[in-house]
C-alpha cells in the first residue's frame, strides 16, 4: 500500500460542468447517424430544458445520443409522455428505444467519441469552452497535497477526453480510470488493494448505494455532490455512510466532511 492516502472524484457533475458539452456531443452524433436522412433542422444547437432535466439518469455516454434521437422522433414515448413518465421507467424506454432504431450501446458510444475526436483535432479550443469546472472545485484539489493526499479520477467518461479536460484546468491527478478501464464499483475493489481511500465523491446516489452494498468496499466513505446532475428526490434520506457534501463543506479540511 502507498504511503498516501487516495480521494476519488468523479468527473461529469463532480469536478466539470459539462451540459453544453454532452448535448452538442449528443446531438452531432445522432446528426451524423443518420446522414441527412431525416430533416432535423428543428433539432436546435441551444442545449434543450428537457435534455437538462433527462441527464441526472444518465450512467453511460451512449445514453444521451439515444435521449437525442428520442427528442428528435415524434412518436417517442418521451414526446408521448413526458419527462416525468420518461425517467419513471427510464431503463426499459431506453432499452425499448435501442430496439426501435435498431443500435447498440457501443455504436452510439463509437458515434460519441468520433465526435469528440473530431473536435478536439479540429478546433480544440471550442470544444473545451464547452466545459466550465464548477466553483470552488479547482483550488480545493489543489489543497489535497497540503493535506498528505492524492488524488484520482473515475469516470465513465472516455480517458483520452478526460486527460484533456483536466489538463485545460492545470489539474493532474495521480490516477485517472475512464470507461475503458471497466466499472466504477470493480475499479474501486482493485484501488483499495493498493491504497487507503478516503473518499469517494460521486453525483449519482444508485452508484454511491451500489458501493456500499458491496462487502469490499462497505467502509469507503461515500459522498454525493450536492452540486452535480441529481435526480429531485436524490437527497432525500440517504443511507447514513453517504454523506451529502455541499460546497461550503468541500472548502473544508477533509476531516470535517463527516
Amino acid at each position: 500500500m502507498t504511503s498516501k492516502p487516495l480521494l476519488i472524484f468523479d468527473l461529469d457533475g463532480v469536478i466539470v460542468d459539462g451540459m453544453h458539452e454532452y448535448w452538442w456531443s449528443a446531438r452531432k452524433a445522432f446528426l451524423e447517424l443518420l446522414d441527412g436522412q431525416e430533416n432535423t433542422s428543428f433539432l436546435s444547437t441551444a442545449l434543450p430544458e428537457t435534455f437538462r432535466q433527462l441527464r441526472p439518469w444518465v450512467h453511460h455516454g451512449w445514453e444521451m445520443v439515444l435521449l437525442a434521437a428520442e427528442m428528435f422522433r415524434p412518436s417517442s414515448p418521451l414526446q408521448l409522455l413526458g419527462i416525468k413518465a420518461f425517467t419513471a421507467q427510464y431503463q426499459y424506454h431506453c432499452n425499448e428505444a435501442l430496439k426501435t432504431w435498431n443500435w447498440e450501446p457501443n455504436y452510439l458510444q463509437a458515434a460519441l467519441e468520433k465526435v469528440r475526436q473530431d473536435a478536439i483535432i479540429n478546433d480544440r479550443k471550442s470544444w473545451l469552452s464547452l466545459h466550465q469546472p464548477f466553483p470552488g472545485i479547482i483550488q480545493r484539489i489543489h489543497q489535497l497535497d497540503k493535506e498528505g493526499m492524492d488524488w484520482a479520477v473515475l469516470t465513465t467518461k472516455g480517458k483520452a477526453f478526460t486527460s484533456e479536460l483536466l489538463d485545460s484546468f492545470q489539474l493532474h491527478p495521480k490516477l485517472i480510470y475512464g470507461h475503458e478501464a471497466g466499472n466504477k464499483v470493480d475499479m474501486l475493489i482493485k484501488l483499495k488493494s493498493n491504497f487507503l481511500i478516503t473518499g469517494f465523491v460521486e453525483d449519482r446516489r444508485a452508484t454511491l448505494e451500489t458501493v456500499l452494498n458491496t462487502p469490499a468496499l462497505r467502509y469507503v466513505p461515500c459522498y454525493l455532490a450536492s452540486w452535480g446532475y441529481l435526480k429531485p428526490k436524490d437527497q432525500d434520506n440517504l443511507p447514513p455512510n453517504i454523506h451529502l457534501l455541499k460546497p461550503e463543506t468541500l472548502a473544508t479540511p477533509l476531516a470535517s466532511w463527516t
